[in-house]
C-alpha cells in the first residue's frame, strides 16, 4: 500500500487527506475510490484503519481518509464539533476524487465507522449523487437517541438544563461553555476508557469544545436520510453494543430502500470487534465495493412502474438486490 499526503479546501479551510492505493499501479490507471471520514473524534492516520485501508487497497481500490476541519493536520476552528460540517468536508472530498485523473469518477464509495463516522457515511450517500455504494459501521442514528441513552432519566433532565442555560448564555454574554467532549457531549462507557485501541490518537484530539455542539449532536439523523437511501448499503453491527446502540444498526439497515446487508458481529464488543472480526468482516467490505463499484459507467433505467421512483427504477450494473 502507497500512502500520499494530499489536501483540498472545503468552505476556505485546507482538509489534510491521506490518499492510499495498491502498490504497483500502472500509469494512466483510474481507480474506483473509497472516502472515509473518521469516526467519533477519530484522526486520518489512525492505526485502527489500516488493516482496513490495506485490504480495500490491495483489492484495487484507492482510499482518501480526511482529517475534519478543525481536526488533526486538518484546517479550521480547534474545538469546532460539526457533524454538518463534517458532512461538507466530505462531499467536498467527493469532489476532490473527481478532480483526480488516477480516479474513476464513476465509482466511488463511503466507508465509515464508529458512531458518527458511521452515520456520516449514510449522509454522504443520501446527499450526494456521485457516491454509489455505502458500508456504515456500528453508525449513530438518532443523535438525540445516543446522548439521551448514556444517561439515566435524572441525569438527561439536567443534561437538557444545561443545554438551555448555555443557548441563553450565548446570546446574553456572546460566549457559552468549554466542555470534554468525550466527557461531557459523550459520556465513555467503562470499556472506553479501558481500551487502548486509539491510544495513538488520543492525546490529539480536542479536549475543550464548545457545549454548543451538542446541540448539532441533538439534530443528527443519518436514519432520517436512510429512509430516502436507494443505494446499496452494508451495515454493520455489534449485538449488545454498549457505545452505539445495536438498534441503530439495525433501524439504519431497516429504513434502506436499496440493495442492504446486515452484518452482526456476536459475543464481542464494540471496540474488542475492530480486532476479534477482522479477518471475517474486513473481506466482506471489500466484496460489497467490489460486487457495487464495477462498470459504474452504466446504468440501467427501468421504465413501466409509475409506482416507482425513479431511484428505484435505477440499476447500477454489477449490483443485486441483497436483502
Amino acid at each position: 500500500m502507497q500512502t500520499e499526503e494530499v489536501a483540498y479546501y472545503s468552505d476556505g479551510s485546507r482538509i489534510n487527506a491521506l490518499w492510499r492505493t495498491p502498490d504497483g499501479v500502472t500509469a494512466g490507471s483510474r481507480l474506483p475510490a473509497i472516502i472515509q471520514g473518521p469516526g467519533w473524534l477519530g484522526l486520518r492516520d489512525a492505526s485502527l484503519y489500516v488493516g482496513y485501508h490495506e485490504a480495500l487497497t490491495a483489492a484495487g481500490f484507492g482510499v482518501l481518509i480526511i482529517d475534519y476541519r478543525g481536526f488533526g493536520a486538518s484546517e479550521g476552528d480547534r474545538g469546532r464539533l460539526s457533524p454538518h460540517d463534517q458532512l461538507q468536508d466530505l462531499v467536498n472530498g467527493v469532489t476532490f476524487l473527481t478532480t483526480r485523473d488516477d480516479v474513476n469518477a464513476d465509482a466511488i464509495g463511503v466507508f465509515g465507522s464508529g458512531g458518527t463516522g458511521g452515520g456520516n457515511a449514510v449522509l454522504l450517500a443520501a446527499a450526494d449523487s456521485r457516491v454509489r455504494a455505502v458500508v456504515s459501521q456500528l453508525p449513530v442514528a438518532d443523535g438525540a437517541d445516543w446522548l439521551h441513552r448514556m444517561r439515566s432519566e435524572h441525569e438527561w433532565l439536567s443534561y437538557l438544563q444545561m443545554l438551555d442555560d448555555d443557548r441563553r448564555d450565548r446570546v446574553l454574554f456572546g460566549k457559552g461553555r468549554l466542555v470534554h467532549p468525550r466527557e461531557e457531549i459523550m459520556v465513555p462507557t467503562p470499556e472506553r476508557r479501558a481500551t487502548k485501541v486509539k491510544a495513538d490518537v488520543d492525546d490529539r484530539i480536542p479536549t475543550a469544545v464548545p457545549l454548543s455542539a451538542a446541540d448539532e449532536i441533538l439534530e443528527y439523523r443519518p436514519l432520517g436520510a436512510a429512509r430516502q437511501l436507494h443505494k446499496p448499503l452494508l451495515v454493520i453491527a455489534v449485538e449488545g453494543d454498549s457505545t452505539t446502540p445495536t438498534d441503530h444498526a439495525i433501524s439504519i439497515y431497516e429504513a434502506a430502500q436499496g440493495p442492504r446487508q446486515l452484518v452482526m458481529q456476536r459475543h464481542t464488543t464494540h471496540y474488542a470487534a475492530y480486532d476479534q472480526y477482522r479477518e471475517s468482516v474486513t473481506p466482506r467490505i471489500v466484496e460489497w465495493f467490489d460486487q457495487y463499484l464495477v462498470n459504474g459507467s452504466i446504468v440501467i433505467r427501468t421504465a413501466g412502474d409509475p409506482a416507482k421512483s425513479m431511484d428505484e427504477q435505477t440499476e447500477y450494473l454489477g449490483g443485486v438486490d441483497d436483502h
